[in-house]
């Protein structure tokens, strides 16, 4: 019996063996782009923040890929993918686009990109430029409709529709959450735990001191315990002594009013010694 294979398993690489940034500034602002997404939804399930990830948007050709700097997809579940299949994905592509430019990108790979993009369903897509702190931003006016860049005069503040982040290009380029903060650097994020570090130290030194006080309370208070029992213990044995002496003589009392009646004499009828 023979079985017929009509066509070869596709594969699908989920690498092409080339660094996340060409160099330490473009890579610092994808580290800061991406930790600060992930910071932001890291408690939303349905939530996907990526970088530098495989997107393959047609199957069954892997030709047909890119790898985004920074995506973001909402009503995705949390978990973890090799690549981006947007045929195992409900069809649902990357709503916001981050790029990073690197010395090495041409205006060509620019505009294949800005197609891609387009053509497969990103609401927003930014391409920073590192060097210059300048950006350029694109949207869509609505589903359907084609990514159209953001006029200039416009840039300076604009804010994004999908996630809120504020665009200020006053003095540079700066990323500013909701919240009015700007977006943390790697710098920031490692000082912010060091700082987190420092004030659990301190709190889990007070916890000890306090229970350490705690501890030497409650040995005082056994200290005081034992003190207590001890000395109820001596005053029982102390009773106990005198109850045995009464005893002792009462039965020596008795041993005499015998022999008083033993001589015929009444000890009830006698006042006692002297009357």
């Amino acid at each position: 019996m023979s079985t017929d294979i009509s066509a070869t398993e596709i594969v699908y690489p989920d690498t092409d063996g080339q660094p996340m940034g060409e160099n330490s500034v473009q890579c610092q602002w994808i580290a800061m782009i991406a930790g600060e997404f992930f910071e932001r939804y890291s408690k939303q399930p349905d939530v996907v923040v990526a970088c530098d990830l495989f997107w393959y948007p047609v199957e069954g050709n892997p030709k047909i890929v890119l790898a985004p700097d920074v995506f973001i997809v909402f009503g995705r579940p949390k978990v973890g993918r090799p690549s981006y299949k947007l045929w195992e994905e409900n069809g649902v592509a990357p709503q916001v686009v981050f790029e990073v430019l690197s010395p090495s990108n041409t205006d060509e790979e620019l505009e294949a990109k800005l197609g891609f993009y387009e053509r497969y369903g990103v609401e927003e897509y930014y391409v920073i430029d590192p060097e210059t702190e300048t950006y350029d931003a694109y949207t869509r006016a609505a589903p359907g409709e084609p990514l159209r860049a953001v006029r200039p005069a416009k840039l300076n503040g604009f804010v994004s529709p999908r996630l809120g982040v504020r665009f200020d290009t006053t003095d540079g380029l700066v990323l500013v959450t909701p919240e009015g903060r700007p977006f943390k650097t790697r710098e920031d994020r490692v000082n912010g735990i060091l700082v987190q570090l420092a004030d659990s130290e301190a709190t889990r030194q007070q916890e000890w001191q306090r229970a350490e006080r705690e501890w030497q309370r409650a040995e005082r208070e056994q200290l005081r315990a034992e003190h207590e029992k001890q000395r109820a213990e001596q005053e029982r044995q102390r009773a106990e002594r005198e109850w045995q002496r009464a005893e002792e003589k009462r039965l020596h009392n008795e041993k005499l009013s015998a022999k008083l009646r033993e001589l015929g004499v009444d000890p009830d009828t006698l006042d006692g010694p002297g009357s």
